[in-house]
Order: C-alpha cells, then sequence, then structure tokens
C-alpha cells in the first residue's frame, strides 16, 4: 500500500501550473499512525510515545499561529471514519480544511522557516494523506 505524505515534484509543478486565483481551500484527508514516530525529528519527541492523533495536535497547535500570520484560516476540522460513497475498506481519521488567500500566500506559508521547525510533529503523526486544492465556483444563479 503506497502512502502519500508529501507532494512529489511534478505534482508540485502541476499546481504552479494550474495558476490558480483568488482564495484555495485546502482539503486534508489524514490517517494516523497509532503511536506517533519521532525517528526523523528526535528533538520533537516528547519523553513518552504518544499517539499519532496527540502527535497531530501538537502539530495544528504550532501551525495555527504561523497559519493566521500568512493570512490563512482553519474553516473546518472533523473526526473521519468510512466512507458513505466511497471505498469500502478505505477511511480517515481526520479531515481538514485550510483557507489561504491565494496559492502564492499557501507556499509561502508551507516555506516559512518558523513553520517547517515544527512540521515534525506531523510527520510523526501521518500515516497517509490526501490534499487537494479547490477554488470556489460560483453557484448557477
Amino acid at each position: 500500500m503506497t502512502s502519500y505524505l508529501e507532494p512529489t515534484q511534478e505534482a508540485g509543478r502541476a499546481f504552479m501550473r494550474r495558476d490558480l486565483r483568488g482564495p484555495i481551500v485546502m482539503l486534508n484527508l489524514l490517517r494516523f499512525r497509532k503511536v506517533a514516530d519521532y525517528a526523523a525529528n528526535p528533538e520533537l519527541a516528547p519523553s513518552l510515545p504518544i499517539s499519532g492523533a496527540e502527535a497531530f495536535e501538537r502539530y495544528i497547535n504550532h501551525t495555527l499561529p504561523h497559519l493566521h500570520e500568512s493570512g490563512g484560516n482553519l474553516l473546518f476540522l472533523g473526526s473521519g471514519g468510512p466512507f458513505l460513497i466511497g471505498p469500502d475498506r478505505e477511511t480517515w481519521d481526520m479531515a481538514m480544511l485550510v483557507r489561504q488567500s491565494s496559492a502564492a500566500s499557501f507556499i509561502a506559508f508551507a516555506s516559512h522557516e518558523p513553520y517547517l521547525a515544527g512540521i515534525g510533529h506531523r510527520t510523526a503523526a501521518v500515516e497517509d494523506s490526501r490534499l487537494l486544492p479547490l477554488v470556489e465556483l460560483q453557484p448557477p444563479a
């Protein structure tokens, strides 16, 4: 089973080629590790083992000030489960909607050094994820 944790270079290039205008909303689907794995970032590891969900909570607490500073906002955070319409065996622990004023502000936020200093909590927490950039459409009149 393939896990998706970071964008590939090709996905990043495709995102930039979309030349998205105006605000974007990032749909995040997240599946957590049972026990957080801080092997890649031992400096962030707590003294005792914690769950992936607890590590992700640390990531959110670290991230929110940087997100707000960049003009972004957490619109929705919710617990997941199995799909009503979708693959039977596919479940997600959490869904999150994050709004940014533009694709450029998202890129600036995602590469901001103070934000990156805590991204190891996300790395430790997440077993698999999906990230879908959305652009708002105007409903038919």
